[in-house]
């Protein structure tokens, strides 16, 4: 009788192997690199396997964007307000400098994906915690901008520049799910404080021209009084 051969059984496909998957395919090549047909060659199926898990290309970027941001270490169990924030936005750098095409993906996408709003709830919670207004909390995340994600929009940086042709201006939000108060309180509670500007920038509700002054005023004077310090580089 012949002997029979055992076919290796292969790993059955879920969300969080495919979006871990997307991720290293985006670590290795790039984002541009992320498509479903990339994707589905790295894990050995049919693109159709796929759409059992995510829906279409948005979400899967949406869903390594949640992946990478679940990396970033959770808040400090610490009374210093400063000390937990700087850690914290320390923690995404380091996360982002391992992800160097996350910064991008965010750019991208017209509104914070479900990591990113409980990111930046947990971190007006803790400007809150530490005594802070609703009021200064919320243009301090305003003046913080991208920095509270680890990255920022380098004014020098030709090579985040590059290659970015036909890009469109996002379409304005739409209305907050009556389920986001619960979900995202500490960003409901200082949603509520915003001054009303239509045409911001920054975002629906928000003055764009005060935002700008208010996080330039925060920065020329920390810069004077380093000025006053005699502070320098060197460690």
């Amino acid at each position: 009788m012949a002997e029979q051969t055992e076919v290796p059984r292969r790993t059955p496909l879920s969300r969080q192997r495919v979006l871990r998957a997307a991720v290293t395919l985006a670590d290795e090549a790039g984002i541009d690199s992320l498509s479903m047909r990339n994707l589905a060659q790295d894990l050995g199926v049919v693109p159709m396997a796929l759409y059992k898990h995510v829906a279409n290309k948005d979400e899967l970027v949406a869903g390594v964007i949640d992946v990478v941001i679940g990396e970033i270490d959770p808040p400090l169990a610490d009374v210093d307000w400063k000390h937990v924030v700087r850690e914290r936005i320390l923690s995404a750098r380091r996360v982002l400098q391992r992800h160097p095409w996350v910064s991008l993906a965010i750019e991208s996408q017209q509104t914070p994906t479900p990591a990113i709003l409980a990111y930046l709830d947990s971190m007006v919670g803790t400007f809150r915690g530490g005594g802070f207004s609703v009021d200064l909390a919320h243009h301090v995340m305003h003046a913080m901008g991208s920095r509270a994600l680890g990255f920022s929009q380098e004014l020098f940086d030709a090579a985040r520049n590059a290659g970015r042709t036909g890009a469109t201006s996002p379409e304005p939000p739409a209305a907050l799910p009556a389920q986001f108060a619960d979900r995202f309180p500490n960003l409901a509670e200082i949603a509520v404080v915003a001054s009303h500007d239509d045409a911001s920038v920054v975002g629906r509700g928000c003055d764009d021209q005060f935002e700008f002054e208010f996080a330039l005023d925060l920065l020329l004077e920390g810069i004077e009084r380093l000025h006053q310090q005699g502070w320098t580089s060197s460690r």
